[in-house]
């Protein structure tokens, strides 16, 4: 089976698609436990938010606590932004991340998830909770830049086919 290699521009590495997703995964999984979840703690911490971090409350309709569901979501999502910043690398990719992360899930959060758990769409556009999910979500993708610059590229010389 032919692995794909991805040409990675300026510095001459390589990435597999089949490995830099599964980075992709792994750092978004990672990141929620420690930079989403870390900047929750700091945001409850200073009493910007009621919501504590680490929840264990169960989630529909599994039952998986939602400290749990959140990093695997954070996964799916870590493949996804995998995807969009396949080109990117160094400060680009991490800048590139955090941006990513503060814009797309935090609104597929308000107009896609909320709705569909009842809540009001956009944190109800109160400004204060509105400010939540993209500082969390912002502190998630720099996470997962900083996960893909460290550990998805592969210093070598592409395999021969």
């Amino acid at each position: 089976m032919a692995t794909h290699v991805h040409p990675r521009p300026h510095r001459g590495a390589t990435v597999s698609w089949p490995r830099w997703l599964i980075v992709g995964f792994i750092s978004g999984f990672v990141s929620v436990l420690i930079f989403h979840q870390g900047a929750a703690e700091l945001l409850h911490a200073i009493g910007l938010t009621a919501r504590a971090p680490y929840s264990l409350h169960a989630t529909a309709p599994f039952g998986i606590p939602q400290v749990w569901s959140l990093a695997f979501w954070g996964g799916v999502w870590g493949v996804i932004l995998a995807a969009v910043f396949s080109r990117a690398e160094g400060e680009r990719l991490i800048i590139g991340a955090a941006i990513f992360g503060a814009i797309f899930p935090t609104l597929v959060a308000w107009l896609v998830v909320a709705p569909l758990k009842g809540q009001p769409v956009a944190a109800g556009f109160a400004p204060l909770a509105m400010t939540i999910g993209p500082i969390v979500n912002a502190a998630w993708g720099l996470g997962v830049g900083i996960g893909l610059a460290l550990f998805g590229a592969r210093h070598a010389d592409p395999m021969p086919a």
